[in-house]
């Protein structure tokens, strides 16, 4: 009776490849998994500064006046923070104008130094630091 000998495992060299293939996925995947994230971080603040500006024409109907009170139009705090604490939320009014402005904190304003700063105003005009910061 004759057995075979069966190769059971792998070898270094076969491990090495797989290893290396992974390391060259990794580095082309990661950039752009970082480059989502940080997109995502700028579109809350875009949606929050949509939703307020919102508020503050409700507030002004109710009021005839614009607010610099975060808190008068329902946010727990002055300057208002994002839920994921990205960014800070303030308010500037000049007689029958306001202006929101979302400045980026901690990692998204490294991360998103081009956009460090989204702004709304009562007209619905949105402008950034770079030109390409508002999506449409």
């Amino acid at each position: 009776m004759k057995t075979t000998n069966i190769q059971q495992g792998m070898t270094l060299i076969e491990l090495l490849i797989v290893v290396a293939i992974m390391g060259i996925l990794a580095a082309v995947a990661y950039p752009s998994y970082t480059d989502h994230v940080v997109r995502s971080n700028r579109a809350e603040a875009q949606r929050e500064l949509t939703r307020l500006a919102n508020l503050q024409e409700q507030y002004f109907i109710d009021h005839r006046a614009y607010t610099t009170d975060m808190k008068k139009l329902g946010m727990p705090a002055d300057p208002y923070i994002t839920g994921s604490n990205n960014y800070s939320i303030d308010a500037l009014v000049v007689g029958a104008k306001f202006s929101l402005v979302a400045t980026a904190k901690n990692v998204q304003a490294t991360k998103d130094s081009d956009c460090a700063t989204l702004t709304i105003d009562e007209t619905g005009k949105k402008t950034a630091t770079s030109a390409t910061c508002w999506e449409q």
